[in-house]
């Protein structure tokens, strides 16, 4: 086991206007799950890639513990990589493909069928030792995946989407079974996703890019309640936190009827407020505060959430809603924000103010 530091580590593609990756600080402790999350380019599989080998750091370094990795081929990094699609040999037993890295490394018989067997019995694999990857499911298939980098004890364990075949009720049984196996093992693992619930469920801390660019490392509670600028707040939750341009008014500012004092002066003439969908609550008199026309209301249960707009313009809104006694389509909301769950952000910058 080791931790992990990129240094300032760039990757820039030939021909692309900026970096993939953009001057990336970040350490990881020994034995910590961290979750890289972020939209679709924003960087997080280069930056798993160029941890594993698999891409050029033009800049900066990489460090696995105290050596400098940078320039070192991917089979020297001691590291394991999990894929998004498995990638296993399909003439090959699960045994077989479990082992194989161990039988290249000409490692002696009984010590592959000995940590082969360890790791089956921590996937409950052992029934499906002899069966071949067309003759397992999905599941089974990302846990041989799974098997495959574990016997080899590896310092890090990369992970780039491993779950993201799978179908919704297996993809959260098994994220299940990954935080808990990392947590077992004590392995220091990378795991990239575009999926932010499965990034706030797994990690011990998670790190949102966006363009290339780090903009939060931190606990998943810490990026819910304390998000650092206005893409963290828009991205982490689900559903998302409601972002509304407001006017300064002085030293506050004005939402719904509830005046939001500002920490500080803001050199803009408005700020964007955030406020999650379960901060929003109906106004004691039924008629004051933000009016919302309902549009859509989906009702998942034990929850329910209003999406709609505000009344007289399209700035969307989502809000929790009573699963009970859920709201008709065209109906309208009056809502006040939670003033001590409201969210600051600088117009011009999106970072957070306070």
């Amino acid at each position: 086991m080791a931790a992990v530091t990129f240094a300032s580590a760039t990757r820039i593609y030939p021909g692309a206007p900026a970096p993939a990756v953009d001057a990336l600080d970040l350490e990881i402790a020994d034995g910590e799950f961290l979750v890289l999350v972020g939209p679709s380019g924003c960087g997080k599989s280069t930056s798993l890639r160029m941890l594993a080998g698999l891409e050029d750091v033009d800049d900066g370094a990489i460090r696995i513990g105290d050596r400098d990795v940078t320039d070192v081929r991917p089979k020297d990094r001691d590291i394991a990589m999990v894929f998004q699609n498995y990638a296993l040999y399909p003439h090959m037993t699960v045994a077989a493909n479990m082992g194989f890295a161990l039988t290249n490394a000409g490692r002696p018989r009984a010590e592959i069928d000995r940590r082969v067997r360890q790791a089956a019995e921590i996937l409950d694999l052992v029934p499906l030792l002899d069966r071949k990857p067309r003759a397992l499911s999905g599941g089974q298939r990302q846990r041989v995946a799974m098997g495959r980098a574990i016997v080899r004890e590896p310092a890090v364990f990369c992970m780039d989407e491993p779950l993201s075949n799978l179908d919704a009720k297996l993809r959260v049984s098994t994220r299940t079974q990954i935080a808990g196996l990392q947590r077992r093992l004590g392995v220091t693992t990378v795991y990239v996703t575009h999926d932010q619930v499965e990034a706030m469920t797994m990690g011990d801390r998670v790190a949102v890019l966006d363009r290339g660019v780090l903009q939060q490392c931190a606990a998943p509670r810490e990026l819910y309640d304390r998000p650092a600028n206005a893409f963290v707040a828009g991205f982490v939750g689900s559903p998302a936190m409601n972002l509304v341009t407001a006017p300064v008014d002085g030293d506050a500012v004005s939402l719904g009827g509830v005046r939001i004092p500002l920490p500080r002066s803001v050199p803009g003439p408005t700020v964007t407020v955030g406020v999650r969908p379960e901060h929003l609550a109906p106004t004691s008199s039924g008629e004051d505060g933000l009016a919302v026309t309902v549009g859509v209301v989906e009702e998942l249960g034990a929850d329910a959430y209003v999406y709609g707009t505000l009344t007289g313009s399209d700035t969307p809104l989502v809000v929790r809603v009573d699963p009970r006694t859920p709201p008709a389509p065209g109906e309208t909301l009056h809502l006040v924000p939670d003033p001590a769950r409201t969210h600051l952000f600088d117009g011009a910058t999106g970072d957070r103010i306070g």
